[in-house]
């Protein structure tokens, strides 16, 4: 029973380390560089990990029950689905950001023209404005926030489905890695499966420490400058968008997903 409980408190701060895969910091970084509020990000973070989680559960338990061997391309392309992952949620960043730059040029001409933030929804964003007979220089309705609001109704539920799917993605590129190390070092299937339990629990421990801490400098740029924190945002999107194309790169070229012949070492 000891040695059950020693592999158990491991696989929780394995998973806590897991967190912290540069992958996984940089898509939760993207996520949460709106948020003003760390206990916004923490939620973010709580449910990425829940996603992750419950492919863990889902892929490793299989493997572990079943006995399931992954194909070279199968395993690929669970790993190519996070860099295409990366690049999407780099590129909406970086829409975004283009949507404030084209709003705050379309105010130019305008005067007398001040600036401070404000929303629509719970999409806060600033731009150079005035008052007067020339209105508000964009549309309410044409943000993201207020597209999804216009289709989706009144509900909230879709403000946190994001990060949720994000861990799924994330969770399909580790899963078979961690049953395999599983298989390696317990040999009751029931245990190996608990222990995919509790290091998901740690994954989402962890990943919850990380976007608070990762929340709190864009809040406090956004709070002193709103040029600040559209800098921030648009180093985010950057490094998404460029880790990304390397990851795509590395798995279709040099592991040849696309090829004859692919190689995968699951890791």
């Amino acid at each position: 029973m000891d040695g059950l409980a020693t592999i158990l408190a491991l696989g929780f701060f394995l998973g806590m380390r897991h967190a912290t895969d540069p992958d996984h910091v940089i898509a939760v970084t993207t996520i949460v560089a709106r948020q003003r509020k760390a206990g916004s990000a923490t939620w973010i973070g709580a449910l990425w990990g829940l996603g992750h989680t419950l492919t863990i559960l889902a892929v490793g338990g299989s493997i572990i029950l079943f006995r399931w061997v992954i194909p070279p391309r199968i395993g690929l392309s669970m790993e190519f689905s996070v860099g295409l992952m990366l690049i999407l949620l780099g590129a909406l960043n970086l829409t975004g950001i283009r949507r404030l730059i084209a709003d705050r040029k379309a105010a130019g001409n305008r005067r007398p023209l001040h600036s401070h933030p404000h929303g629509h929804g719970d999409f806060v964003h600033d731009h150079p404005h005035g008052h007067g007979l020339e209105g508000h220089p964009h549309d309410p309705e044409q943000t993201p926030v207020g597209w999804l609001d216009s289709r989706l109704g009144g509900s909230g539920a879709y403000r946190w489905v994001r990060p949720l799917l994000v861990g799924i993605v994330h969770g399909l590129a580790g899963s078979a890695a961690v049953a395999l190390l599983v298989l390696a070092t317990i040999a009751d299937p029931t245990r190996g499966v608990l222990y995919l339990l509790i290091f998901g629990l740690g994954t989402i421990g962890g990943m919850m420490l990380i976007t608070a801490v990762i929340a709190a400098p864009f809040a406090w740029g956004s709070a002193r400058s709103v040029r600040v924190g559209e800098m921030l945002r648009i180093s985010s999107g950057v490094l998404s968008l460029g880790f990304g194309l390397f990851l795509a790169w590395q798995i279709a070229v040099v592991h040849g997903l696309f090829s004859a012949q692919p190689t995968w070492t699951p890791q």
